[in-house]
């Protein structure tokens, strides 16, 4: 047995495996994160020109005015990567040639994931322009919100559509509609805090990019390719819009961002290459603060009798903040939150059926549910440690619990008071 053949063979494949990866690294997020870093100076600079300032206002978090045009440094980011690797490997130069393979490889004899692939760039690019000048002449959220549904139902119409097992057609149509207005605004209600929409994509990007490269049947280059490609242009952005941000991405980067996790999702088809149909809940476990927030806002504003597109510090953020919380807390809560459901996604990979895949997406609601709880009896703490001591002498003669409370605490029992971080 020629055992020294057999190890050289192997080690020739680590090398390869190894170089694949740097290429991988270098090419899809390197570039991207360079782009956009050195560009969001330059577009800041533009940000008076454009009309693109982000006054202060009352359900605002900063007190200068800021420049809301950094959406158009990740834009720029993606595409200009996209332009450059596309121009180098067309010219036959052979630089990141194994990469370059593999994503041929991948959409090569596939006309389908071509035409996927065509839609998800111009329906991106729609919503980009259309965020674009909500920030300049802030568009009404019902014309915003037509032409979401309309991109929403030509990329799904171009094939960008997910079948969830049904056998029904407009079941999947529907689903992957709904998934994509839903994901596309939830990011954009979650752009109110300086570096916490744009955490919160690039965590979800690169673990949805390690998904579709280590855990499914087959690797999926082309779609982990826009992945982080995604990822390292929110990284550059982010390098500008870590507290305090000196630019604001506006709503051309948050539906951009939103729009591409949604049909990214959806085109790397999470469950067909694993013979395990349970995996098609990782989208959701790994979204699920996105999709909390989206939702307990939803709520608290029709209960209001207000527009659910009124806009206000109702958000998950802004309820953190109201506890006591530094703004900067606040993000660094939420960005973690999403990086242990996330992590709940992941292991969605490594049980083998139903059963596991419901104590995984279990703890998940758990966790949600203890947030819930948490931030219901904080802020109700909150309001009435700030309430007047007449106020609060009338809120004990209602509220035995409270009248409880205040007893335990004269007798030297200490009584619940949230602090500042």
């Amino acid at each position: 047995m020629d055992l020294r053949g057999d190890r050289g063979t192997e080690s020739e494949a680590k090398r390869n495996e190894r170089r694949t990866m740097l290429e991988f690294f270098l090419g899809g997020f390197v570039l991207p994160f360079m782009i956009a870093a050195v560009g969001v100076p330059m577009i800041r600079a533009l940000a008076p020109v454009l009309g693109l300032i982000d006054q202060p206002g009352e359900r605002k978090v900063h007190f200068i005015p800021t420049p809301r045009s950094g959406g158009i440094a990740i834009f720029a980011g993606i595409v200009l990567t996209l332009i450059v690797w596309a121009v180098i490997w067309s010219s036959g130069l052979d630089i990141a040639g194994t990469l370059r393979d593999l994503l041929l490889e991948s959409v090569q004899g596939n006309p389908e994931r071509i035409r996927q692939f065509l839609a998800i760039g111009i329906g991106g690019g729609t919503l980009f322009f259309v965020g674009l000048a909500d920030d300049r002449w802030n568009l009404s959220w019902k014309l915003r919100l037509g032409c979401q549904l309309l991109v929403a139902v030509f990329v799904v119409a171009m094939g960008v559509r997910a079948t969830v097992f049904v056998s029904q057609p407009w079941f999947g149509w529907g689903v992957s509609i709904l998934w994509i207005l839903v994901l596309t605004n939830a990011l954009n209600f979650l752009d109110n805090m300086d570096a916490l929409s744009a955490g919160i994509g690039v965590i979800a990007s690169l673990i949805f990019c390690a998904i579709m490269i280590e855990l499914v049947g087959t690797p999926v280059w082309s779609v982990a390719f826009l992945l982080i490609v995604l990822a390292g242009s929110l990284s550059g952005f982010l390098l500008w819009n870590r507290p305090p941000a000196s630019i604001f991405m506006g709503d051309c980067g948050s539906n951009l961002i939103g729009f591409l996790l949604s049909t990214l999702t959806i085109v790397g088809t999470f469950y067909d290459r694993t013979g395990s149909r349970h995996v098609m809940l990782a989208p959701l476990c790994v979204l699920a603060v996105p999709l909390y927030d989206f939702s307990t806002v939803i709520l608290i504003r029709l209960r209001q009798g207000r527009s659910p597109f009124q806009g206000d510090k109702s958000h998950f953020s802004h309820r953190l903040v109201e506890l006591g919380l530094r703004p900067a807390s606040a993000v660094l809560t939420i960005h973690l939150t999403t990086m242990m459901t996330g992590l709940a996604g992941l292991l969605l990979y490594k049980v083998p059926d139903w059963t596991g895949a419901g104590l995984v997406v279990g703890l998940v609601i758990c966790v949600l549910s203890i947030i819930a709880i948490l931030e219901t009896v904080g802020r109700s703490a909150v309001s009435r440690s700030q309430q007047s001591p007449s106020q609060q002498s009338r809120s004990v003669e209602r509220d035995p619990a409270a009248n409880s409370i205040e007893r335990n605490g004269e007798s030297g029992v200490e009584t619940s008071v949230v602090h500042p971080l």
